[in-house]
C-alpha cells in the first residue's frame, strides 16, 4: 500500500508540474493574443477612420467597421 502511495504522490507532483509549464505557456498566449488584439483595433480604426474620410461605409457595416453577418 506504501509503494503505491508512493507512485501516485510521484505521477501527481509530474502532473503538477506539467500543468504549471502549460499555465506559462498559456499566458504567454493570452499576452501575444492581446498584443495582436490591439493591433488589430488599431488597424481597424486607421481603417474605418479612412473609409469615414473617403465616403461612406457600407450599409451593413458594424459598430467596429466590420461587416454584420447577422444583418
Amino acid at each position: 500500500m506504501e509503494r503505491l502511495n508512493s507512485k501516485l504522490y510521484l505521477q501527481n507532483c509530474y502532473i503538477m508540474q506539467e500543468n504549471e509549464k502549460l499555465r506559462k505557456k498559456a499566458q504567454i498566449l493570452n499576452q501575444e493574443n492581446q498584443v495582436l488584439l490591439t493591433e488589430l483595433k488599431q488597424r481597424l480604426s486607421r481603417s474605418s477612420t479612412s473609409t469615414n474620410n473617403n465616403g461612406p461605409k457600407s450599409s451593413n457595416a458594424g459598430p467596429n467597421g466590420l461587416p454584420d453577418l447577422n444583418a
